[in-house]
């Protein structure tokens, strides 16, 4: 991933804590001519130093195929993202787009076993709707497990990361406070986002 040095972000704890938040990715393999991407509902699990990604997709989905060539694989996660105006600077300048984005490189593994599927499904739905009785262990088994057999889930054991958050960190304290300022006055809710990460990043 292209990102100058003070954009790049090396702390381990926020990258983790990013993907957490912003489980909606983009999952890319190589299928020998050309890229190959599909948009999933990921789950982060730590396990002491290992970073796994569980994921599924449908079996419709001829992704999950190229696992099998791929040693690697890469999962983008984005967060908010927004314009920012070169107006808002007390000097002449050029606009830019503010954003974050973590991209995590890793093996993949198809989960063939009833039992893995079945949790990494439960633990997003718990996650997920946790208000809710909707539990697939009150449903009935069949119904449960025809879905099951609709579907393939798979495992990334991460092996590297690269996170870019753009966040006017080039800015002196001045411009920096009126860019925040400024977005806060939007009504877009990617803006305020964008704005309260930058809050974060420069208290």
């Amino acid at each position: 991933m292209y990102s100058p040095k003070h954009h790049r972000e090396e702390d381990r704890r926020k990258i983790l804590d990013f993907i957490h938040q912003n489980e909606f990715a983009t999952l890319v393999a190589y299928d020998g001519e050309k890229p190959v991407a599909s948009h999933l509902l990921l789950e982060l699990v730590e396990d002491g130093e290992t970073i796994l990604i569980n994921g599924h997709m449908s079996k419709a989905n001829s992704l999950w195929k190229l696992f099998e060539k791929n040693q690697e694989v890469l999962i983008i996660f984005q967060g908010p993202h927004t314009y920012v105006s070169a107006t808002w600077y007390d000097h002449l300048n050029v606009p830019t787009w503010n954003y974050q984005s973590v991209h995590a490189y890793g093996r993949p593994r198809l989960v063939t076993g009833y039992g893995e599927t079945h949790g990494i499904l439960s633990r997003l739905i718990q996650k997920h709707d946790p208000g809710s009785s909707y539990r697939l262990e009150s449903l009935p088994q069949d119904f449960v497990q025809a879905h099951i057999n609709g579907i393939m889930a798979f495992q990334v054991e991460v092996t590297r990361l690269e996170a870019a958050f753009k966040l006017s960190q080039n800015r002196d304290d001045n411009n920096y406070r009126n860019v925040i300022a400024e977005l806060e006055k939007r009504e877009d809710g990617s803006s305020h986002a964008v704005a309260q990460a930058m809050r974060r990043n420069r208290p």
